[in-house]
């Protein structure tokens, strides 16, 4: 991609080998020698270019080098029709952020490598292997959401989303069709699924671990892990980002952010990473230094 003239910043398009297939991600790097490799794991259904501005942001002020990518048979990592995508939500979290992490290794070696996971971008994480490898860990408006936990009215389109019509949809169709239901973006059957299972099963995926989901080892990695909430959340609650916090272990430290303290009207679930809420980005990064 050419030189961005306003930042100084030259975004690089790359490909990421994962268990899933080939990722296509965007290598966005600073001027001067990284001081830091972050990977940035999106959250469901959102593209990585919804990142861009936060990632240049990194580059540009704080020296840090930022991968951002699709997920298998999502966005430009999709290749054909979703409904042919056979890959499920463990399987971005377990194939495809360790592969990221990997391609980001080998792409900017010898220098820290951190990893901010948004919404599904860290709820897996724990779970995962190799993650003695991750200096710091910033997790962003994640967490373990059962469908009681959205506030009104919300939860009514909440369950409308899991015991509706878009079930239906998703078994007559073959995919989740985003945007007929006003989710926003197509995503494959089997994301919907077990998304669907663990956001209407209390405790979320926790039964499955060592039943199908693998133990965590998180403890042993003794990464320093932030995880922030945001009070008008309304799709993952602070008090599901306890929850999550309980997976990952002792020393986990979860912070609640209010919008009014940085003179922002909402955040909610997506807004952390918008361009017009960039006051808060210095908090989430230089909270972790």
């Amino acid at each position: 991609m050419p030189l961005d003239q306003t930042t100084g910043v030259t975004p690089r398009d790359v490909e990421i080998k994962s268990e899933t297939g080939v990722l296509q991600g965007r290598l966005y790097l600073p001027a001067e020698p990284a001081k830091a490799a972050l990977v940035l794991n999106s959250a469901t259904g959102v593209p990585q270019g919804f990142y861009k501005h936060f990632a240049t942001w990194l580059a540009t002020e704080r020296g840090i080098a930022c991968l951002t990518y699709d997920y298998s048979g999502f966005g430009r990592s999709c290749m054909g029709h979703e409904r042919d995508a056979k890959v499920t939500m463990a399987d971005w979290a377990l194939k495809d952020q360790p592969a990221a992490r990997q391609a980001m290794r080998e792409m900017v070696p010898d220098v820290p490598l951190w990893v901010i996971g948004h919404s599904v971008g860290a709820m897996l994480m724990p779970l995962q292997d190799e993650t003695q490898q991750i200096d710091r860990m910033i997790g962003v408006a994640s967490g373990l959401v059962h469908h009681t936990d959205h506030p009104w009215p919300y939860q009514a389109l909440a369950r409308l989303f899991w015991f509706g019509h878009t079930p239906f949809l998703v078994r007559v169709l073959g995919y989740l069709p985003g945007r007929m239901v006003g989710f926003g973006a197509d995503l494959p059957a089997g994301v919907y699924w077990q998304w669907r299972r663990w956001c209407t099963t209390p405790k979320s995926y926790v039964p499955e671990i060592g039943a199908g989901l693998p133990r965590s080892t998180w403890d042993s990695s003794r990464t320093r892990t932030t995880l922030f909430a945001f009070s008008d959340d309304k799709t993952i609650p602070p008090v599901c980002t306890e929850r999550l916090a309980e997976v990952y272990g002792d020393g986990t430290d979860t912070k609640v952010l209010r919008p009014a303290d940085f003179g922002l009207k909402a955040v909610d679930h997506l807004g952390a990473f918008s361009k017009h809420n960039k006051a808060l980005w210095p908090v989430l990064i230089d909270t972790a230094d």
